[in-house]
């Protein structure tokens, strides 16, 4: 669990002309993940040039909801409407979410940070490297206490795992604890971070790692890695449905059911 604001930084000056640190943020419908984003842009808009890339299906709602929160230019924040189940623009064929990406960096040069919310998923959604530098999967207390102990991906083996909205727990019936340690443990220790956007203290933490990231980034010193391809999920359609399979060289097949 992050518990201490991590220490900036030492060694070589960071590399001219790099360019912005790519950070996706994924997790099922509802976890939060706008209110992520929105809470970065509130409290870094003042420390980092940042852009926003949104991911929706059919619609720009998450956009619209960022742009009327106000927490940064108009202009800076952009939708792309995918068509298909939003896991695949982001780890099948990322081509529309790259050029959106690639033209939001063009446009306001130089930006420091861009991060790009995935359509709500399941827990099976991850971000191809080929798109993004690193990867917060979002979770909530309200979608159960045991959803941690489920496993897959994104809880495992994104750079960050967000157990969001801790202040509904008591209301919920969720022992955060519990579910804060068993996301820890299905991490292997990797960073878990307990959040309420009305608690600052767990905001200040969360806006540390990503300064914290985002200065391993400038350094050379942030590898970007793959959490793995998603696991075989299927999706309800009128009459029926198929399964959605994706393998190691991102490839992906629908099996009808």
């Amino acid at each position: 669990m992050i518990s201490d604001v991590p220490e900036p930084l030492s060694g070589p000056a960071p590399r001219a002309g790099i360019r912005a640190l790519r950070l996706g943020v994924a997790g099922p419908v509802g976890t939060g993940k706008s209110s992520v984003i929105a809470t970065l842009c509130r409290q870094l808009a003042d420390r980092l040039n940042i852009g926003v890339i949104t991911n929706d299906i059919y619609t720009d709602e998450d956009a619209r909801f960022l742009r009327s929160a106000g927490v940064l230019p108009a202009e800076r924040i952009r939708a792309v409407e995918t068509g298909a189940c939003p896991h695949t623009a982001i780890r099948d064929d990322v081509t529309m979410n790259l050029i959106a990406v690639e033209d939001l960096e063009a446009d306001f040069a130089p930006l420091d940070l861009v991060l790009v919310e995935s359509g709500g998923d399941n827990l099976t959604a991850t971000f191809s490297p080929a798109l993004v530098d690193a990867q917060i999967f979002v979770l909530d207390v309200a979608g159960g206490g045991d959803v941690a102990r489920k496993g897959g991906p994104g809880i495992a083996r994104a750079d960050l795992l967000i157990v969001n909205k801790i202040d509904l727990g008591p209301h919920v019936d969720v022992d955060v604890e519990r579910m804060v340690a068993d996301a820890t443990a299905a991490r292997d220790g990797a960073p878990v971070l307990a959040l309420s956007r009305k608690r600052p203290d767990t905001v200040e933490r969360l806006c540390a790692w990503v300064l914290w990231l985002h200065q391993q980034h400038l350094h050379g010193q942030h590898v970007p890695t793959d959490p793995g391809p998603m696991a075989p999920h299927f999706h309800a359609m009128p009459g029926g449905g198929y399964v959605h399979a994706h393998d190691q060289d991102s490839e992906h097949e629908h099996t009808p059911r």
